[in-house]
């Protein structure tokens, strides 16, 4: 899993405190840097919360908790025989399950935690949810019954990583992937749920995971992570415990996902890249491979019914899904319905030919349809709230492109507020670095349009969505090539007169929030200030302390911290080690739960900036992992974001 994070569905982890990650490098760090690595912030940096008004609909310039208030739905999974869906919405303040039937009256089933994943079981007769604790990303599994009346705990919160694997499908077992036996190595469980009997079935390594069930229930698809764009698949045959490896590794590695088998379980269509620049749709069977479809972009998503006559894919088209269908085995076409654009994610239910699909897009945060192919009818199911706002008054993006220093061509989403004559922008840069600036709403960026401020959601090198050769434009010796393109894209951004390329500032999470500080670090005077969530400073020790999952894609996508060159190089990449160029105002955020980046890596950063006298607001949350989940911090957090950056920009 890549550090990815967007600005307005965060997800969460867990992690140490301040001073828990120790410098391994203090023997060849500056002084300086041991010294910030060692210190900790002020009480102030942690935030007390309170309440906020919402301000009155209507408004000119509605108040930035009118944004945050919007809400999504999202994560949808249907009954067996489609009649009635399983989503996840955080209208409560938090994510929780909620169902919505044939009456159309959506009611909430869960009360706690945070909800991370949910499924329904094959049977019906149960939902399966996971929950963590402060989002700490170390998941218990829980059995409940779809009116929410009954729930079973299957495995207690833990110090283990889980993945969860999906149910067999004849609904009686679970397989998960798990690092109970402590470590980085995650084994293969399978667990029978009448019984609760738990069996290992393969003592594995790093960066396995459950990737599907063969139909017949008699073997497991295993992917293992290979970088952060590839994986490597392999076939666990449960009765004999032998795993075999589909196809050969090779230097030039390959994606695999979307894995939809065939009901008679000979064979199954996938997602992959295999070979080709663009994902495609292939055919497996046995080891051997097939075309089926090869466009000239990304094929992102795929879903087979469950007759396996239909195959159901999306294409990445700039950003935006083009939902594409194909009878298999009866002549004639299926027509596409006439849906809103935007960002689409999809499945079949698991008994009948009907399709549950989120729709996101910068009018749209999140809502569900319903799509049944015996009839072609099409219904909406979900109505997120916009908090009062006037949809008409929500920006589009235009998608654009131009050309780094070097030639490559770098793309990125334009967003210009109506009306306003050369407008200040914000660089907005995503996480992973393996994701892709796409167009849906954030309540972050369409509040800084409503206050007369551009964004340039960028597509930095190593970005997805524009084939396998720009998502690894920027591994290992190459990254520092990515934070040359936000200066690139400054450069280009002055070309445009209808644009204040005067006054520009960077913002970003995760990985975003890591190219800030080293575009801050890199170009010292070039933009006005940025905002930087849950980032890197110091890659040595982010890659020593980052979680199982990331350590096992970490050497593909950056390098071997045990390699004294590749090490060498990290202490180079990192923005700790230019902190005396920094000199622009910053405004930084981090959970002290998170596993991904540890919250040490921004208390080193926020204690040696201040030592040197540059401005800085800290936002410390002790409750929040790899982002903010919870309502009342999401509001004070963007509230100050959004004044930091109003504020830089008016200078």
């Amino acid at each position: 899993m890549p550090r990815a994070l967007t600005l307005t569905l965060l997800l969460c982890a867990a992690g140490c405190g301040p001073g828990a990650t120790e410098d391994p490098m203090n023997e060849t760090t500056s002084g300086a840097e041991s010294n910030a690595s060692s210190g900790a912030p002020r009480p102030e940096d942690v935030p007390t919360v309170s309440p906020a008004s919402v301000g009155l609909a209507g408004a000119d310039e509605p108040d930035v908790v009118r944004y945050l208030m919007v809400r999504s739905a999202g994560a949808p999974r249907l009954s067996p025989d489609g009649s009635d869906l399983a989503y996840r919405t955080s209208v409560t303040g938090a994510p929780q399950i909620w169902t919505v039937g044939d009456d159309g009256a959506p009611q909430q089933r869960t009360f706690g935690e945070p909800i991370t994943f949910h499924a329904w079981s094959p049977t019906g007769e149960w939902i399966l949810y996971g929950t963590d604790r402060g989002g700490n990303e170390r998941e218990g599994f829980y059995l409940m019954t779809p009116d929410g009346t009954r729930e079973r705990e299957l495995l207690a919160p833990s110090d283990a990583f889980r993945s969860f694997g999906g149910f067999s499908r004849d609904g009686r077992r679970i397989a998960y992937a798990t690092t109970e036996r402590g470590g980085d190595a995650y084994d293969i469980h399978v667990m029978e749920l009448e019984s609760g009997e738990d069996r290992l079935v393969y003592e594995g390594r790093m960066g396995l995971y459950v990737a599907a069930w063969r139909p017949d229930g008699g073997a497991l698809v295993i992917g293992e992570t290979r970088g952060e764009d590839a994986n490597d698949l392999h076939l666990l045959d449960l009765a004999s415990g032998e795993m075999t490896t589909l196809f050969a590794p090779t230097d030039d590695p390959s994606q695999y996902q979307s894995i939809e088998w065939l009901p008679d379980s000979s064979g199954f269509y996938v997602v992959t890249d295999q070979g080709r620049d663009f994902a495609g749709i292939a055919f497996v069977s046995g080891a051997e491979l097939r075309w089926v479809h090869t466009p000239d972009r990304d094929v992102e998503g795929l879903a087979l019914s469950p007759d396996g006559q239909v195959l159901l894919w999306t294409e990445n088209d700039g950003g935006f899904s083009r939902l594409q269908a194909r009878p298999l085995n009866a002549g004639g076409e299926i027509a596409i319905p006439a849906l809103p654009d935007g960002v689409y994610s999809f499945g079949f239910a698991e008994r009948e030919p009907v399709v549950a699909l989120t729709i996101s897009s910068p009018s749209i945060p999140g809502d569900i349809w319903r799509w049944d192919l015996r009839d072609g009818s099409t219904r909406r199911l979900t109505r997120s709230t916009l908090a009062g706002l006037d949809p008409a008054r929500l920006v589009e993006p235009t998608h654009e492109s131009f050309e780094a220093r070097d030639g490559v061509t770098i793309h990125g989403l334009l967003y210009r507020p109506p009306g306003v004559a050369r407008p200040p922008v914000v660089i907005d840069l995503h996480g992973g670095p393996t994701a892709q600036a796409r167009p849906m709403f954030d309540a972050t960026q369409q509040y800084l349009l409503a206050r007369g401020i551009a964004i340039l959601d960028l597509n930095f090198r190593g970005s997805t969505g524009f084939g396998k050769a720009y998502a690894r434009l920027d591994n290992g010796r190459r990254r520092p090539d990515a934070v040359r393109d936000v200066e690139d894209a400054l450069r280009w951004l002055e070309r445009d007169a209808a644009l204040d390329a005067s006054r520009v500032a960077v913002m970003g999470g995760s990985y975003g929030g890591y190219l800030v500080f080293a575009t801050l670090t890199t170009f010292p005077t070039a933009f006005r200030g940025g905002a930087s969530f849950v980032g890197v400073s110091n890659w040595v020790t982010a890659l020593e302390g980052a979680s199982p999952e990331l350590r096992a894609s970490d050497r593909l996508e950056y390098g071997d911290i045990d390699d004294p060159e590749d090490r060498a190089f990290f202490e180079q990449l990192s923005p700790i080690t230019h902190i005396d160029q920094l000199a622009r105002p910053l405004l930084v955020s981090h959970g002290a739960n998170d596993p991904r980046d540890p919250v040490s890596e921004s208390d080193r950063f926020v204690v040696a900036a201040r030592e040197r006298g540059v401005e800085i607001e800290y936002v410390r949350f002790a409750d929040e992992g790899h982002g903010v989940r919870h309502l009342a911090n999401r509001v004070h957090l963007y509230q100050r974001v959004a004044r930091f950056l109003e504020q830089i920009l008016a200078r």
